[in-house]
């Protein structure tokens, strides 16, 4: 077995299962210490709740949010990018992508911050936020990808036959697509992940005193040399994802050029 293979696999395996099925196992009633001490398993954060209990309690929010948005990002992108890629007369291309160059000269932590304090902190602003914000690099990408599609002589063959748009644009470039967005993807994800963290860290989308990875690395910084793993321990588990992530898909998309 491929040692990289494994790793990344770990890596993945272990946040994310921490973030979907930890809060099944944190009490409904947690009792409370004093701050920043080392009493319980991983000690207590800054208001005295015991740090292993937000550690399973606060993964949810980053890795679901992040999946949602990336989600939605490729439904609206991909289609958007094919449409701009196979339009006749050329003049849609332009109508389609020139805006996206707006959205894309705007940086992305202050497209959350004027989001946030436009339509309110909530998770739903947070994903249409981080989905709008990776939105113009997936249509961008997939405009690329469609463009090259659209001048082989296979697409031009299947035009003169006769077949209809959806074949040719939806079903034939869809799946010669396939490898370059799922490359695509694996940075998107990490690139979702960051952004729902350093919108927690900001304290957008999410309170400020709630269980959340990012949240935690915030609030608790102030006593890390005190109590380090209110810091560390959610720190590493959002870059173990992120480094997981990319480790395989890579591997993924070794393998599938290899048959």
């Amino acid at each position: 077995m491929n040692p990289l293979k494994s790793v990344g696999a770990f890596l993945v395996v272990v946040p994310l299962a921490l973030a979907l099925a930890g809060p099944l196992f944190v009490p409904d009633d947690p009792t409370r210490g004093a701050p920043f001490m080392a009493n319980a398993l991983l000690g207590t954060d800054f208001v005295g709740r015991d740090v292993w209990h937000q550690v399973l309690a606060g993964g949810r929010t980053v890795v679901l949010v992040a999946l949602l948005a990336t989600a939605f990002s490729y439904v609206a992108g991909v289609p958007w990018g094919v449409v701009a890629a196979m339009a006749r007369p050329r003049i849609v291309d332009e109508v389609l992508m020139r805006p996206l160059d707006l959205l894309l000269a705007v940086p992305s932590l202050l497209v959350l911050i004027l989001a946030a304090a436009i339509a309110g902190p909530g998770l739903p602003v947070l994903v249409g936020v981080v989905a709008l914000v990776n939105f113009p690099d997936v249509a961008r990408i997939s405009r690329a990808a469609a463009v090259e599609i659209a001048g082989r002589p296979a697409l031009e063959a299947m035009r003169l036959q006769g077949e209809t748009w959806w074949r040719t644009s939806i079903v034939y470039t869809g799946r010669s697509m396939a490898r370059t967005l799922a490359a695509d993807l694996g940075v998107r994800l990490t690139g979702a992940l960051y952004l729902v963290a350093s919108a927690s860290f900001l304290g957008v989308g999410v309170a400020p005193d709630a269980a959340d990875w990012a949240v935690m690395v915030d609030r608790n910084r102030v006593g890390l040399f005190l109590q380090p793993w209110a810091v560390v321990v959610p720190a590493v588990l959002i870059v173990c994802l992120s480094v997981g992530l990319n480790l395989v898909f890579d591997r993924a998309l070794r393998a599938e050029a290899r048959t």
